[in-house]
Formats: structure tokens, C-alpha cells, sequence
């Protein structure tokens, strides 16, 4: 089976988080895609634990050089960006989280999310499987 993740999760997997033991597990139990701005999202993410002191500088770095890694596949955004800004309107959602959407509904499985506020907005997409992490 194959899962769409996003930022959420894959950023639980080099910073300590309470879901962290499930995000790990994640990573051996499916084949796993995102859209490749996953990157600049586990990026920003590493750098807000490094402002607040949770994550050292050195250790940020080596982590956005490995966590990558895990994936099957990173689907360029170009291929989303139609699907993904028409879920942004009719969702009132901003669109760098819609990617996510797009990609799940056009590969056509579950997208895994540790982010309530696009767990929300997805559920109103009936074709759409959306799991809380």
C-alpha cells in the first residue's frame, strides 16, 4: 500500500514529538509519496526547533540532508498545483497543504496527517481517506 504524508508526520521523525514513536512506525509499514515541497515545509519546521532551542543547528542540518530518504517518490508540485489551488477555494485552505490533497486524490490513497486543522478541512472531501496520525 502506498500513503501520502505530509510535513506534519515526516518532521516527527527527527524531532521529539509525542507522536513520534507512531510516525517512525509509518515509515516501515507503507510506501510512502509526498509532493516535493515536503522539503521546504520539514525545512521551515527544523528551523523553528532550532529558534526555540530544541534542535541544534548541526543536527538540523544533517537531519534536512537524510529525512528525505524514506520516500518512494516526491511528485514535483507542477503536477498539482491546478488540483491543489482548486481544493484551496472550494476549502478556504491554504494551498501548500492542498498539495497534499491533490496527490492523494489523484493516487487514489489515504493521506496520514498529524495536522488538525488540515484533518478538518480534508474530511470534507468524501473521496478522500484522511488519517489522523
Amino acid at each position: 500500500m502506498t500513503t501520502v504524508v505530509d510535513a506534519s508526520v515526516a518532521a516527527q521523525w527527527v524531532l521529539n514529538e509525542p507522536s513520534s514513536g507512531r510516525a517512525l512506525a509509518l515509515r516501515d509499514e507503507t510506501a510512502l509519496i509526498a509532493p516535493s515541497l515536503i522539503a521546504s515545509e520539514i525545512g521551515s519546521a527544523l528551523w523553528k526547533a532550532v529558534r526555540r532551542g530544541a534542535v541544534q543547528s548541526a543536527d538540523a542540518i544533517a537531519a534536512i540532508n537524510n529525512i528525505l530518504i524514506p520516500f518512494d517518490a516526491l511528485i514535483p508540485i507542477e503536477d498539482l498545483r491546478s488540483r491543489a489551488l482548486e481544493f484551496a477555494i472550494e476549502l478556504n485552505h491554504p494551498i501548500y497543504d492542498c498539495f497534499y490533497l491533490a496527490l492523494a486524490e489523484r493516487e487514489r490513497c489515504p493521506l496520514v496527517t498529524a495536522d488538525k486543522r488540515l484533518m478538518a478541512a480534508a474530511k470534507k472531501i468524501k473521496r478522500i481517506e484522511v488519517r489522523a496520525l
